[in-house]
């Protein structure tokens, strides 16, 4: 369940709830994930506002966005790590409102090592949450069976 960090000045985004909401469900689809609660409660979007002065390049710009996306291991492979770079570059420069912002856009892939992804004040490895996803996906069939039964 990804964490996605987006770093820009004040005013860079007028929407920024939108922009978190898109940028979590574009995750979600390149991921491949089930579309479950699990997975929907749990893959979020932080926009981070900073202040004019809070970011420069060594000849004093800073109109960068920084777009930091972390994963448990193994989660993107090499088409997935492509298609996040893209797509979110294209989402933060769209939100911005400046096709441009895609050149001065950084996206930063890192993934927690087996263990080091906690949820709910429980560290998980990637077995643990796959059981828990196949668990609620049980849940979720057994439920609808017993709707259709009734």
């Amino acid at each position: 369940m990804p964490m996605i960090d987006v770093y820009a000045t004040a005013g860079t985004f007028s929407d920024t709830k939108t922009l978190a909401q898109d940028l979590a469900s574009t995750l979600m689809r390149i991921e491949q994930v089930p579309d479950i609660p699990m997975f929907r409660k749990n893959t979020a979007a932080f926009v981070h506002e900073l202040a004019p002065t809070a970011l420069s390049n060594v000849d004093g710009d800073g109109t960068y966005i920084r777009v930091q996306v972390l994963t448990n291991a193994g989660a993107l492979d090499r088409d997935k790590q492509l298609a996040v770079v893209r797509q979110l570059t294209d989402l933060v420069a769209a939100a911005s409102g400046d096709p441009s912002a895609a050149e001065r856009t950084w996206v930063l892939l890192t993934e927690a090592p087996e263990g080091g992804w906690g949820l709910a004040g429980h560290a998980n490895t990637n077995a643990e949450l796959v059981a828990a996803a196949r668990a609620e996906i049980a849940e979720i069939a057994e439920i609808a069976a017993a709707k259709n039964e009734a």
